[in-house]
């Protein structure tokens, strides 16, 4: 389990993205696709393509940091919107 922060906001990817990116790559297509600041402390998440594996996005107040998690068996699944 990873734990944030109370008020910490994570910011889940719903489409699959080019897992060849790493931390500037994924910085620069937080700024450029999504608008986002990837220095204001909000978490993102990333799945592949075959969602096996996630990308975790966060900046520490010092540097980014990059948290890479491959399963071996299975599938990370997203939730349906409850709305």
């Amino acid at each position: 389990m990873i734990a944030a922060s109370a008020g910490v906001k994570v910011m889940v990817a719903t489409k699959p993205m080019d897992f060849r990116k790493g931390a500037d790559g994924l910085a620069a297509l937080m700024r450029e696709q999504l608008r986002q600041d990837p220095f204001a402390g909000t978490i993102f998440v990333f799945r592949s393509k075959r969602a096996d594996r996630l990308k975790i996005l966060a900046w520490d107040g010092s540097g980014l940091v990059l948290l890479w998690k491959r399963l071996e068996h299975n599938a990370f699944r997203v939730a349906a919107d409850q709305r």
